[in-house]
């Protein structure tokens, strides 16, 4: 596969807020089709690892697809955000600012401990299933500014899921890839069954 010209397509079919956000690497290296670590705050573009040696194994809808829902999921990631636990976060570090300065060794302690709970709790928040099932569906959405149905979308990344864990030689799909599975399948009215809500939240 021509790298150049498939990376320029790929990123045609972002959504401007993507082409802005992330950064499309080569990684011939790794073992998975492809890759991107969680961002954190500080981290400036976020990275999108492709090995595209096992790339060019999927058909061009799939990969769209799974390059979409990596980008949805990237940007969906948000930590700084108006809600209970950015808010919380916030205030347990200027807690622990002040404390720090008024020299209060408790009180550091508890205004950064409770900011550190404020954090996990925004990380498992982006890394949860419902987070997963939520790019599936953004990525749907802009398949469909490209052209795509949504039922040919949720086809081709169902597809997607599959072929990768195929290409990657696992034996079965993780709990989260299940989970995306049998909500795509719903998506494209190949299955009436829902996922349940409190799986979303694993």
């Amino acid at each position: 596969m021509n790298l150049e010209p498939e990376i320029r397509r790929l990123i045609d079919i972002m959504p401007a807020s993507g082409r802005m956000l992330t950064k499309i690497i080569s990684k011939p290296q790794q073992t998975t089709v492809i890759e991107s670590p969680f961002p954190l705050p500080w981290f400036g573009d976020r990275e999108i690892y492709i090995n595209f040696d096992l790339w060019r194994r999927l058909s061009r809808p799939q990969r769209d697809m799974l390059l979409l829902r990596t980008v949805c999921w990237l940007i969906n990631v948000r930590w700084f955000k108006p809600d209970l636990y950015q808010s919380v976060a916030l205030a347990g570090f200027l807690g622990g600012m002040i404390e720090f300065v008024q020299g209060d060794a408790v009180g550091v302690v508890v205004a950064t401990g409770l900011s550190g709970i404020a954090l996990s709790q925004v990380w498992r928040n982006n890394r949860n299933s419902q987070s997963q099932l939520d790019a599936d569906t953004a990525a749907i959405k802009v398949a469909q500014r490209r052209g795509y149905s949504d039922v040919e979308a949720a086809q081709h990344l169902l597809g997607a899921i599959e072929s990768v864990s195929q290409i990657e030689g696992r034996l079965s799909l993780s709990f989260t890839e299940l989970i995306r599975s049998q909500n795509l399948r719903v998506i494209a009215g190949i299955s009436p069954i829902g996922v349940p809500d409190s799986l979303k939240q694993e």
